[in-house]
């Protein structure tokens, strides 16, 4: 199976995803993205070709998100309601 050779893997919970890039068969860190700005700028630094339209609008073939939705950098707080 073929996988997208960019990918922001699982909200942390500190918050934050980091981002992989497939390179010749091997994966590189990129970093941790708090946002899509940070996203874009790993891309754009790794010379990926228009890393905005990849990150804004990347089809599942260029970049997965995995684990939670797409865009989303911060876990859901969890219910703090104490009896």
């Amino acid at each position: 199976m073929e996988h997208a050779p960019i990918v922001v893997h699982r909200i942390s919970p500190s918050g934050g995803r980091r981002v992989t890039l497939r390179v010749r068969d091997r994966d590189a860190a990129l970093g941790t993205a708090g946002t899509d700005a940070d996203v874009i700028e790993f891309l754009r630094r790794a010379e990926v070709p228009d890393p905005d339209e990849v990150v804004l609008g990347g089809g599942p073939a260029l970049i997965e998100w995995q684990g939670d939705a797409p865009h989303v950098y911060e876990a859901e707080p969890t219910d703090t309601d104490v009896p």
